[in-house]
């Protein structure tokens, strides 16, 4: 049976983690003192799963903030990139639907840009099992803040030309699809930019899922137009990349559904 679409997005990465590693953005302070402040604890001295995550981008800085983190990432590519890069956190191969863990181990688990990856049905319930009571299940996603003109008009023609294209994010309904599992839910939103180069902002483009899965020669062709519109409208090769960080939080509390 062939990889089901989402299946083959998701796997797209492992081949480009050095470039993901490179580029993609970090996460602001405040992302974490909403998470904290929603979990009603702190991440210092709390036990993490950071699942789904990737190269460790947020790994590292739920690390920073004091948190015991055990990374959770089931691509090849990716967790070569993670362990590299933080060799002294512990990693295990593994993904959110069929959490290698014993029941009751974490107070926190964390999704940064990965819980669209999973069928909630499955990974809620796994969430769920893993969870001290009280414990807390954090999911955020950078999104590019396409209340910005230029922003928006990249969106639209990525989306035009490439036919794997998937909108930013996973926000409008992480809270519905958690509803159902008897979870206390609160969800808000950070604002942040980063100042880049046009350079790197198209290498930023190329991390993505639906250019990764374009062949070389298609993937190359969106990107050089798009240098073409982003040197028009940025000459000196410098820009700022506005995001909004969506973030869902959600309890689990003794009574629970587990599925």
């Amino acid at each position: 049976m062939p990889p089901s679409p989402r299946s083959s997005l998701a796997t797209s990465f492992n081949a480009i983690a050095a470039l993901y590693a490179a580029v993609r953005p970090g996460y602001p302070p405040e992302l974490f003192a909403m998470v904290e402040e929603f979990a009603g604890r702190p991440l210092d001295g709390a036990d993490v799963l950071d699942v789904g995550a990737g190269t460790g981008i947020a790994t590292r800085l739920l690390a920073e903030r004091g948190a015991r983190v055990v990374a959770v990432e089931p691509g090849a590519g990716m967790a070569a990139e993670l362990r590299s890069a933080l060799p002294r956190i512990p990693l295990v191969r593994g993904d959110g639907e069929a959490l290698p863990f014993a029941d009751g181990v974490a107070d926190v688990v964390t999704y940064a840009q990965s819980w669209h990856w999973t069928d909630p049905a499955r990974s809620v319930p796994e969430v769920v099992r893993v969870l001290r009571p009280g414990g807390a299940l954090a999911l955020w996603w950078n999104v590019q803040d396409t209340d910005v003109p230029w922003l928006a008009r990249q969106e639209a023609r990525l989306a035009e030309r490439c036919p794997a294209y998937r909108p930013p994010g996973f926000p409008a309904t992480a809270a519905g699809l958690l509803a159902p599992f008897g979870l206390d839910t609160r969800s808000g939103t950070v604002r942040w930019s980063r100042t880049i180069t046009v350079e790197d902002r198209l290498r930023t483009l190329g991390s993505h899922s639906y250019l990764a899965v374009m062949s070389a020669a298609e993937a190359d062709a969106v990107l050089s137009a798009e240098r073409v519109e982003l040197l028009a409208r940025f000459p000196d090769g410098v820009l700022v990349e506005p995001f909004v960080v969506d973030v869902t939080v959600a309890l689990r509390g003794s009574a629970a559904v587990r599925g």
